[in-house]
């Protein structure tokens, strides 16, 4: 059975390009991981400052060795000069937690 993770990002206004430029640079770095399935980063349009990372995999085992491998080492130096660590762009985050148990997919014509 497939699972949800959303990442809720708290982002201020002043940050939302850094944090889509950053997101943008890594665009590739999930798709060959083994069980993923989905990935969407949801801007807000009013009312939050929350942006929501949507990600779908195949099972939770998927999910966590990709979190304990390629996202770990994503976020480890970012590509900064002289390996700093840049400023988040974030300024908080909680990871919600979902199983598929419905879906529906357009029909065909």
């Amino acid at each position: 059975m497939s699972v949800v993770k959303i990442n809720v990002l708290t982002v201020p206004q002043e940050q939302r390009e850094t944090l889509e430029k950053r997101f943008a640079s890594r665009a590739h770095a999930v798709e060959s991981s083994d069980g993923f399935e989905w990935f969407e980063l949801l801007r807000p349009v009013e009312g939050t400052d929350d942006y929501l990372v949507y990600t779908r995999w195949r099972d939770e085992e998927s999910f966590q060795a990709w979190m304990e491998g390629p996202m770990k080492a994503a976020h480890q130096g970012g590509g900064a000069p002289s390996g700093e660590r840049p400023k988040p762009a974030a300024s908080g985050s909680t990871v919600w937690s979902f199983e598929v148990v419905q879906q529906a997919a357009p029909k065909e014509a």
